[in-house]
């Protein structure tokens, strides 16, 4: 069993070998007390995987979060020590790095605009700092594989520099420089997807031609929890990569032949810049354009492993390195389960709002308006929140699909996330999930779903989604909250109203109806099988 392996994130987090082998299991301090690992990046793509695989190694674990809300909602939240604060400030990085004896540092900034990597350098530099000033025993960085004496890609180079800054730090720095990785949930990954699946013939630029390692998730976890066991002292850079060496559009065709497809017709053009790249990749996948044109970029290399030095270090799993192909299945079978552990969609958004929602006293003396709408309904709470716990995503929003899409392309062509980003899982929603154009900022379960609007509007915004119980029932309530930000912002809301007139009516009607044949349903296969 493996990092995508198809079982339920709760067998994972007991069951899984990786942290429970005797050869990855944490080793007491001198004293004979259990060390203390300290995760930056935890609720990221790697550093949610390693976090629960930490624990069942047996290390103590802290992390370092700007929202606590949003370990709170994650499964081995009770498991954990948290840290509330920004990487890049000092004063929280001290207060983390406390008798820590390991640092796993898994921050990267990518999503984060056109200054990540400036982004990146700074938080880097405080890590150090604060890491040699409370005498921590190691750094692990993830960097990413790149070729040497030449221009590296923004990303590629920005990689490289915070490692850099890591193993010249005083600290002793392991350095893993991992190629594309393969998993559910990764943006490599999911731009890979979707160009394969929805293009039958691809024009595409002269990077496909480019030889890339790519690595399985489970194996980037494996080097991760093996480098805290790793030999005290050292301080160096090891490239990782899976067995293969692919071209970019040999891992297309690879992933059609795992997925059933056609083979794909890919022709090389000279003319699509890595800029114009980026808009087509934003245009054709869920991926993002400030996303898509760092991993469009650093393709621009050939980026294989140097050496084998790293089987030096750490040796290859027990069971081998996971082949590509076998990483797509691995990957196709977590979707298909709609059991993937962490995905790209829950990144954090540039310049996205991110305070919450003003509590109604506040709101006195600001200019804000408000979509209300109630039904009563037959169906009991329990469905109800069924029906609310599932929007988005594959289930779209129960109304106006064609107005949902059409704002939706409007966001991806402004800049903007857009409407087809989805959501991690179908079946499972917690604070800080991406759902499409929203991020989950309160879950109550049972009771109240809050949504914050990550589309660029002149303004702030909200949709909430709630029931409450009743006599004959429950009743379902919905509320579009919007803070509008000078004229254009009023203008906005006013533009909307019509269209908001069908969407949030046909929400309403459509989420009932929902409820009361999801009840229907569940009252008749009880009474079949009822003795």
């Amino acid at each position: 069993m493996g990092d995508d392996d198809p079982v339920d994130a709760r067998a994972v987090r007991l069951s899984s070998p990786f942290g429970t082998e005797a050869a990855l299991r944490a080793t007491a301090r001198e004293d004979g007390s259990t060390p203390r690992v300290l995760v930056l990046g935890a609720t990221g793509y790697i550093g949610g995987r390693l976090v629960p695989r930490l624990l069942a190694g047996g290390y103590r674990v802290r992390t370092l979060t700007r929202s606590a809300g949003r370990i709170a909602s994650l499964p081995w939240a009770d498991e954990v020590e948290v840290i509330e604060g920004d990487a890049s400030d000092s004063d929280a990085m001290n207060r983390a790095m406390d008798d820590v004896d390991i640092v796993y540092h898994l921050i990267h900034s990518m999503s984060g605009g056109r200054d990540y990597g400036r982004i990146d350098l700074s938080i880097a530099l405080t890590v150090a700092k604060a890491a040699s000033a409370h005498e921590v025993d190691r750094i692990v960085y993830l960097g990413a594989l790149h070729p040497n004496d030449v221009d590296l890609a923004p990303h590629l180079a920005s990689r490289k520099d915070v490692g850099d800054i890591f193993v010249a730090s005083a600290v002793p720095t392991i350095v893993l420089q991992a190629g594309v990785v393969i998993g559910a949930g990764s943006a490599s990954f999911e731009m890979i997807r979707h160009l394969t699946e929805v293009l039958p013939y691809m024009p595409a630029p002269r990077w496909v031609r480019n030889s890339i390692q790519p690595i399985a998730v489970r194996d980037v976890v494996y080097y991760l929890l093996a480098a805290a066991r790793a030999a005290p002292g050292v301080n160096d850079a090891f490239d990782v990569g899976g067995p293969d060496v692919l071209t970019y559009a040999q891992m297309m065709n690879g992933y059609a032949a795992v997925a059933g497809l056609p083979r794909r017709g890919i022709t090389a053009l000279p003319v699509l810049t890595p800029r114009l790249a980026s808009h087509w990749v934003g245009l054709v996948t869920p991926v993002p354009r400030q996303i898509a044109k760092p991993l469009v970029e650093s393709l621009l290399h050939t980026c294989v492993m140097k050496d084998q030095a790293i089987n030096g270090l750490i040796p290859p799993p027990p069971e081998g390195l996971t082949g590509y192909a076998e990483s797509v299945r691995l990957a196709l079978g977590r979707i298909e389960l709609d059991q993937v552990e962490t995905s790209w969609v829950d990144a954090q958004v540039a310049h996205a709002p991110s305070d919450p929602m003003p509590s109604d006293p506040e709101w006195t003396g600001r200019t804000v308006f408000q979509d209300e709408r109630r039904k009563d309904t037959t169906a009991d709470t329990a469905a109800v929140w069924n029906v609310i716990s599932q929007v988005g995503g594959a289930t779209g929003w129960y109304s106006a699909s064609v107005l949902w899409a059409t704002r939706g392309l409007i966001d991806r062509v402004s800049g903007g996330v857009g409407h087809r980003r989805g959501r991690r899982t179908q079946t499972t929603i917690r604070e800080g999930d991406a759902i499409d154009v929203w991020r989950v900022e309160r879950v109550d379960r049972g009771r109240l779903l809050r949504l914050r609007a990550e589309m660029r509007v002149p303004g702030a915004a909200w949709l909430e989604l709630g029931v409450d119980p009743a006599e004959d029932g429950s009743v379902y309530r919905q509320r579009a909250v919007f803070f509008p930000r000078g004229l254009t912002g009023r203008l906005y809301w006013l533009s909307m109203l019509p269209f908001h007139g069908l969407i949030f009516s046909g929400m309403v009607n459509r989420i009932v109806a929902e409820a009361e044949q999801g009840e229907r349903k569940g009252s008749s296969n009880t009474h079949r099988t009822a003795p």
